[in-house]
């Protein structure tokens, strides 16, 4: 008897107190596997290898989109590649064989990767992974020049920032697809004023 073709799904946020629900939302997987930090690195994120250890020849990994899965264009090309074509992948601090064969989805970039889909499917992953990383950047910076004409003017207190540079991005994103500053400064811990000024530096 034929295996059934599993879909499934890894979702990931950067704290243990920000919900996972907006990613993934209505589309249909078997199983889902979800970690809780920072991505900016294939470490301490036990999840993905219990995720990438578990799939099979057929199956397909769904994540909401290629910043879920890895934080810059290397990690992205690596996961991908193994996943489809196969080879060996080190994830937080384990090395995983994957055998290939293993389609990834990725949901808000309507992309699918399978390995089979040629030099194009090669280049649309590395323009897309790149633009990623590049909106990533933009966000850094501007948050730099934010805290830089806070300090001209007297207004910086310093000290460690109570929102990464990730958290700040995700902020931004959601405040202008229209979600509530109210409720986005209740998740993530700060004052609807500070939420305000994250939102602002980390403008899209």
């Amino acid at each position: 008897m034929t295996a059934k073709h599993q879909r499934i799904g890894y979702k990931r946020v950067s704290t243990v107190d920000q919900k996972t629900d907006r990613q993934l939302a209505d589309v249909e997987v078997d199983k889902v596997f979800t970690d809780k930090a920072s991505g900016k690195s294939t470490d301490g994120r036990p999840e993905l290898a219990r995720a990438v250890d578990y799939v099979r020849e057929g199956d397909t990994l769904v994540v909401h989109s290629m910043d879920r899965l890895a934080r810059n264009i290397v990690d992205l090309h690596q996961i991908v590649d193994a996943l489809t074509k196969g080879g060996d992948l080190v994830i937080d601090g384990k090395t995983i064989e994957c055998g290939g064969g293993v389609a990834v989805e990725f949901v808000k970039e309507a992309r699918t990767f399978t390995g089979d889909d040629g030099s194009e499917a090669a280049l649309m992953l590395g323009i897309l992974g790149s633009v990623a990383q590049f909106e990533r950047a933009i966000i850094k910076e501007r948050q730099r020049e934010g805290i830089a004409i806070a300090k001209a003017a007297g207004k910086y207190k310093g000290g460690q920032p109570k929102l990464t540079d990730e958290q700040a991005g995700e902020l931004a994103r959601r405040k202008a697809a229209g979600e509530s500053m109210a409720a986005l400064a209740r998740e993530y811990g700060v004052s609807r004023q500070t939420a305000y000024r994250y939102a602002a530096l980390g403008k899209p």
